[in-house]
């Protein structure tokens, strides 16, 4: 199982990014994929979730509205649509999929 997020980097309050983690070694399209974050002194938490087929997803409140988790089955990827960014989003963002960790990709909200 090989995991590589990509798309992190700075974005001022009220910005956007996209987060994509590409994946191999695995049926990516039979599998749930999760998207974690942690910032400094903090544990990581979940942030979203998409069900293997794309029809169910789920998302941490603080993240509700603002962001969103498609994945694309044909091209084994998984994204994380970051809309209205603020100060407290700032941390590493993991992918994660079958108990596997990506690097991670940094995002820094700052003015």
């Amino acid at each position: 199982v090989q995991l590589v997020e990509s798309g992190g980097g700075l974005v001022q309050p009220g910005g956007s990014l996209r987060l994509s983690c590409a994946a191999s070694g695995f049926t990516f399209s039979s599998y749930a994929m999760r998207w974690y974050r942690q910032a400094p002194g903090k544990e990581r938490e979940l942030v979203a979730g998409i069900s293997s087929s794309g029809g169910s997803t789920n998302y941490a409140d603080s993240v509700k509205d603002r962001f969103t988790i498609p994945r694309d089955n044909v091209k084994n990827t998984v994204y994380l649509q970051m809309n209205s960014l603020k100060a407290e989003d700032a941390a590493v963002y993991y992918c994660n999929a079958l108990a596997q960790w990506g690097q991670g990709t940094q995002v820094t909200v700052s003015s």
